[in-house]
């Protein structure tokens, strides 16, 4: 069996487990965290960084959890909700004149965060995302797809750039700022988007599904979601320098398991985590405050959307391209984290749900 580090309690001992198993199965490596009232009862790491599989993952090692990233540009924008900064209910352009153009006058800024706002598509160059004012001036520029609010469709990597640039607007800060000195700062967690060049060197690279190599394409798990015109993302382009010193608040986020679960153990615990006070008890509730339920027009599945997560039961969270994931469940005060650097081909890769019921076997014998 696979070599675990970190520590977990004994009750919880199947997550661990758990991760040994997909490792013996050919994953490269990953972390797995599982917080309850905001304290560790797994956290624990293995396998190894790159394919080479020569460096082993360390209790730092840290990597891209791609859209696992819009839960915490979603705490970000909840936050300023809290502090009456940010309505939800008003007109983007209320923030951002410009976004008005096309006909978008009407986008509301809770359909930014729901994934209705009829934005779902990445229609410019790669490159383009790396560059903030050229990336949310394309997208104020750009018609909508449908009545806003009326359907909903994966905002994949528009939502970043649309919710950060509010967030802009209002702070006169980039989400990876305010992040920084709003978040995970006074938490102290390890989390970051606009990765400095001095922490590249802890940094797992994403590996490609087996079989397949850089040129691996981002798409939906199921294979009946309509095609689109949105711009090929490559592995290649994720694991790029440039993506990481980018500002990409809907996938460009570099963690690992424990500083996710950390941060976003805020909204399972009423607002505030190990003394830290990010927001009220009804401003963390409203996280799961349903806005959409139906067939999603760009994954082609049925899906719930809260305030910037995806609902499922009374729990809530997201995941990442390539298989990373947080579940927050603040009924039971818990959440569950994974990253990894080894990504799986989507419509197969179950191993964040079978963490996530792992510890849900750990939680009946608290």
């Amino acid at each position: 069996m696979a070599d675990i580090q970190g520590t977990y309690d004994d009750l919880f001992s199947a997550v661990p487990d758990k991760l040994a198993a997909l490792l013996d199965e050919g994953d490269a490596g990953g972390s797995v965290a599982v917080l309850v009232d905001g304290e560790p009862v797994v956290d624990v790491w293995g396998g190894f960084t790159h394919a080479g599989r020569t460096a082993p993952w360390q209790r730092d090692t840290i990597t891209n959890v791609f859209s696992t990233t819009k839960t915490m540009t979603a705490l970000c924008a909840l936050i300023l909700a809290d502090r009456g900064a940010l309505d939800l209910d008003a007109p983007v352009a209320r923030y951002w004149p410009e976004f008005a153009a096309a006909g978008k006058e009407k986008v509301l800024v809770r359909h930014l965060l729901s994934h209705t706002a009829g934005l779902p598509h990445w229609e410019g160059p790669v490159e383009e995302l790396y560059d903030w004012s050229a990336a949310t001036s394309r997208l104020a520029a750009q018609p909508l797809l449908w009545e806003p609010g009326t359907a909903a469709g994966y905002h994949s990597l528009t939502q970043g750039f649309l919710v950060g640039e509010v967030l802009r607007r209002i702070t006169g800060r980039t989400v990876g700022e305010f992040l920084a000195q709003e978040v995970t700062g006074p938490l102290g967690a390890d989390f970051h988007i606009g990765l400095p060049a001095d922490q590249d060197h802890r940094v797992a690279r994403t590996l490609p599904p087996p079989g397949r190599d850089e040129d691996y394409t981002a798409g939906a798990a199921n294979s009946d979601a309509p095609r689109t015109t949105a711009t090929a993302f490559r592995l290649r382009d994720g694991n790029s320098t440039a993506w990481r010193r980018a500002q990409i608040p809907a996938a460009g986020g570099f963690g690992n398991a424990r500083s996710v679960a950390l941060v976003q153990s805020a909204l399972a615990c009423g607002g505030t985590v190990r003394g830290v006070r990010l927001l009220s008890a009804s401003g963390a509730e409203r996280a799961r405050e349903e806005q959409f339920s139906g067939e999603d027009r760009v994954i082609g599945m049925t899906q719930r959307y809260g305030l910037g997560y995806g609902l499922f039961g009374t729990s809530f969270g997201w995941g990442g391209w390539g298989g990373s994931l947080v579940m927050i469940d603040p009924d039971a005060r818990m959440v569950v984290a994974y990253a990894t650097n080894q990504m799986r081909e989507p419509a197969e890769d179950t191993r964040g749900l079978d963490l996530v019921m792992a510890a849900y076997d750990g939680l009946q014998g608290l």
